[in-house]
């Protein structure tokens, strides 16, 4: 299976202590690095969720977010800092003078972090029914990076199809232009009414021959078209491999496009170049 770095995903969990919300949201990223924001009477389990994000994930860079709202009617069980509630309240009020005229709601001041906390026992059970429920954000955000990440193995297996496709009508046209060539040269022997030397006239094929061959580069073409064929097919954490072979790639259709003699060569020369790059841009979100 080929994995996207690009995802999200989403999960919200009600219970009898209130509600809790997970977020996860992912970007490429050469290696793996994960930015936690999470309510001050959670940080405890900070350590976990990242562990927990190196077990899975192996690039990316990835955010985690957790909304945690505590149930209205469940704050007889909650113990109130009063002293970090007062000075929440004054801080409110200070900005209420700066020309705020809304009134100041106490469940916004319940609401800030560390103002209302639950006993060790229930922040143990809701901690438990927390992380279950980012076990099952995060089984989800896989989910999602593998489906965006097929997705893009399927444009990467078109653009290789379409490489073949050009690639072969190189091949197919080479007998042609080396014949088309020896004519010019026997065209411009005759017109400058010399004596037409056989051996001269091979010389000439042998160093045009040479010097217009491509067919180094278009078996390493193809070696590369079955060897990226085979990385998708293997899957895994892939990304690194398969921008290597993009190097191989552009560096092949470099030389094809230096040793190109006529239009068609060159055209399908820039055309490998674009699909070429059409299939960079895929592997650049590929974990």
């Amino acid at each position: 299976m080929i994995y996207s770095m690009t995802s999200f995903a989403r999960r919200e969990l009600k219970a009898e202590w209130g509600t809790a919300t997970w977020e996860i949201r992912s970007v490429n990223q050469r290696y793996l690095e994960t930015f936690m924001r999470l309510p001050e009477q959670f940080r405890s389990i900070e350590p976990i969720l990242r562990e927990r994000f190196r077990k899975k994930l192996q690039r990316g860079k990835v955010e985690c977010n957790l909304r945690f709202v505590a149930n209205e009617a469940a704050t007889d069980k909650l113990i109130l800092n009063e002293k970090l509630a007062k000075q929440v309240f004054e801080a409110a009020g200070w900005v209420q003078q700066l020309g705020d005229t809304r009134s100041i709601d106490p469940m916004d001041i319940m609401r800030w972090p560390g103002v209302v906390e639950a006993n060790e026992a229930d922040i143990d059970s809701v901690q438990a029914d927390i992380l279950a429920e980012f076990d099952l954000t995060l089984k989800d955000f896989i989910a999602s990076r593998a489906t965006e990440g097929e997705a893009m193995a399927n444009v990467i297996r078109q653009r290789l199809d379409a490489i073949k496709t050009e690639v072969e009508k190189v091949r197919e046209q080479m007998p042609a232009i080396l014949q088309w060539q020896k004519d010019k040269i026997i065209t411009r022997f005759e017109e400058a009414k010399l004596e037409l030397d056989e051996s001269r006239v091979e010389q000439e094929m042998i160093m045009l021959a040479q010097k217009v061959d491509v067919a180094e580069e278009l078996d390493r073409l193809d070696t590369h078209i079955c060897e990226t064929g085979n990385i998708l097919k293997k899957g895994g954490v892939v990304g690194r491999k398969l921008d290597f072979m993009m190097q191989e790639f552009n560096r092949e259709a470099n030389t094809l496009a230096s040793k190109s003699i006529n239009s068609e060569v060159t055209q399908s020369a820039v055309e490998l170049k674009v699909l070429i790059e059409q299939m960079r841009e895929q592997i650049q979100n590929i974990e």
